[in-house]
């Protein structure tokens, strides 16, 4: 059985580092909320999708979003699963 969970990832920490690694310090926060609200273990990996890497690049390097809706999915025998929730992204919430 599949453990699907939502998440408002808060990315406040990109903005405490220069402008220019904003957006790469957001995917790390990406990942330590993933690893730490699903409590990875050292077998398993975190594949992000492309379209939540896209979504954090969108305004560029320097303006990341403050916080990223994401779907988290776990399922034994393939990797942790980051993608974007549609539900609540499509209305800019």
């Amino acid at each position: 059985m599949a453990d699907v969970r939502r998440m408002t990832i808060p990315l406040r920490g990109a903005w405490k580092v220069p402008r220019t690694r904003r957006a790469n310090r957001a995917m790390e926060e990406v990942k330590r909320h993933v690893v730490r609200h699903m409590k990875v273990t050292n077998e398993e990996t975190i594949w992000i999708d492309e379209t939540v890497n896209h979504k954090i690049w969108e305004r560029g390097m320097q303006k990341p979003p403050r916080r990223i809706n994401v779907v988290v999915t776990r399922e034994e025998g393939f990797p942790i699963e980051v993608k974007i929730d549609d539900e609540t992204d499509e209305d800019g919430a």
